[in-house]
This record gives structure tokens, sequence and C-alpha cells, in this order.
């Protein structure tokens, strides 16, 4: 009996969801694709999203409230590094200051910042990071 539910056709619904699924893939990848690849001493940043609610009240924040978050980040994840970042041994002689991966800390309104679909980037120079971040959800900018 487990053998036909294995070999069950999928219902309607599921392929649906599968067709979704696959056509959300293929848009996420595509977007991949277009992001820049870091040049020279420079730290490419995806920052965080922001809720665009307080907290679990539901209230809603306005556009500009939700901007204002955007450009005041101060905390981002490392996406890429060029190939110079942290390479000068006089400015660095401990090595890098962080690496792909790490949640970081930054001044507010560093670098470039553009978005590619939903997702805001800002491309820093290397001596921009200030902190390397153990846990991005414990940080809040100060008001």
């Amino acid at each position: 009996m487990s053998e036909d539910i294995a070999q069950a056709k999928p219902t309607a619904m599921e392929e649906k969801r599968a067709a979704k699924l696959a056509e959300e893939t293929k848009r996420l990848e595509a977007l991949e694709k277009l992001i820049p690849t870091p040049t020279g001493y420079h730290v490419l940043i995806a920052l965080p999203n922001v809720e665009d609610t307080y907290g679990d009240t539901g209230l809603l924040k306005s556009t500009k409230t939700v901007h204002e978050e955007y450009i005041l980040s101060t905390i981002g994840i490392v996406v890429d590094m060029g190939g110079d970042a942290y390479r000068d041994k006089e400015r660095y002689p401990n090595g890098p200051w962080c690496e792909q991966g790490d949640y970081v800390m930054f001044r507010v309104n560093s670098g470039t910042r553009f978005t590619i679909g939903q997702q805001e980037y800002r491309l820093i120079n290397d001596d921009s990071v200030q902190a390397v971040v153990p846990d991005p959800r414990a940080i809040s900018r100060a008001s």
C-alpha cells in the first residue's frame, strides 16, 4: 500500500505549488547573476531586509520610515570582496578584518548604495568595516 502512495500522481495544487517554486527559483537565480563583483579593495555588503511593521503590533511603518531604516543601516553581511581587499600587509598586518559570510558593522551612509530586486546592497571600502558582529539581531541603532 505504501508503494501506491509513493507512486500517486501529484494533485493539481501540488503541481501549481511546484511550478510557483520553480518560477521563483528561476527569478532569484536571474537576480543573483546581476549582483556586481567587487573590484580592488571593495567589499560587497547585503543589508538585512527591514520589517514593514513595528514588531508584533501589526502597525505598519510609513514608506519614509522603512526607507530611512535602510539608509541608516549599520550592519550587513559580507557577500563578496575584491581581489585587493585586505592585501596591503602594512595596513592589515594581522590579515583581513572580515571574510565572506560575516556580519559586519560600518558607518551610516558608507559606500555606494544600490538595489537588485528587493535586496539593498552597499559597496564599501575594506577599511570601512568597523567590527564583526556575532549576532546582528542583538544590535539596533541608537536613537
